[in-house]
């Protein structure tokens, strides 16, 4: 009896063939889904930081009001200032610093701002122009905030 051998090849051919699509799609879907993960993370940070940003401009125009204040003769001046609590669903930290020295754009010599968002790993500096001196290392999280003069400086803390 003779066999024909492309009837047996043929049940290979079909099978090895479903199992490269097979492949190959999942590795696309694997690519596609890594990509997407690293984009969204990405994505993350820049609106981080862009919120954060904004937030230090604002609290450095706060801060500036208080020292206004302050050189014009006041004693005891406190503002409260509601800032959001998180920035692209992270938590954040205000510090205020006397001297930039972290900061690869701001003069050691200014005094500035140093907002840290802890989920997307994002830190930035914002430059602070007083006349009155900025308590060190003062650090509260995101949120309603106080800015106050404490002795000679202005100082910040959280709100009840």
């Amino acid at each position: 009896m003779i066999t024909d051998s492309r009837r047996t090849d043929r049940g290979t051919s079909i099978t090895i063939t479903h199992v490269l699509t097979i492949g190959i799609t999942t590795l696309l879907i694997a690519a596609l889904l890594t990509s997407s993960g690293t984009l969204l993370e990405n994505e993350t940070e820049r609106s981080a930081e862009s919120s954060l940003e904004t937030i230090g401009e604002r609290l450095a125009g706060e801060i500036e009001g208080v020292d206004r204040m302050t050189t014009n003769g006041a004693d005891s001046v406190s503002i409260t200032a509601d800032h959001p609590r998180t920035v692209a669903n992270s938590r954040y930290t205000v510090t205020l610093l006397s001297g930039c020295t972290d900061s690869p754009l701001v003069d050691d010599s200014s005094s500035c701002i140093r907002l840290t968002a802890t989920g997307a790993d994002t830190e930035i500096y914002v430059p602070v122009v007083t006349e009155t001196g900025i308590k060190d290392e003062s650090s509260v999280s995101g949120g309603a905030l106080e800015i106050y003069l404490d002795g000679d400086d202005i100082a910040i803390r959280r709100t009840s």
